[in-house]
């Protein structure tokens, strides 16, 4: 999937002062992007090592955060452009193929605050 155009006539997602735009539009741009959440974290790092963008909620120091996930830098980059995310702050981490053991490049970006994703069932994988 591609992430959707920006509208020029508004900012970007994650400098949009208007909170309920904001999280309808980062809900919808998590949808069409085709990130994906998953009730079994193993599952998850699956989807991330076969390039899928991964939507892994946790907390940190208190605060809510979610680590979007993948092996295919280019759409996590496609994604934060759309969001509004500076490119320096996608993060480089390598991680281990739980099918494998062997570790593979992957990134992630920290999505909080203004860019914390609301809850959407239709992104959620159960089984």
């Amino acid at each position: 999937m591609t992430t959707p155009a920006r509208d020029a006539s508004l900012p970007p997602i994650a400098q949009d002062p208007d909170s309920r735009r904001r999280a309808a539009r980062l809900r919808e741009l998590v949808f069409v992007s085709g990130c994906r959440e998953f009730i079994k974290r193993r599952e998850g790092m699956i989807h991330a090592m076969d390039g899928g963008l991964w939507l892994h909620r946790h907390v940190w120091l208190g605060e809510p955060l979610v680590h979007l996930v993948s092996t295919d830098r280019v759409r996590l980059e496609a994604f934060g452009e759309a969001c509004g995310l500076r490119a320096s702050r996608l993060q480089f981490k390598p991680l281990k193929d739980p099918r494998s053991g062997v570790r593979r490049d992957a990134w992630h970006w920290d999505l909080g605050g203004p860019v914390y994703p609301p809850a959407d069932d239709r992104i959620v994988v159960t089984g």
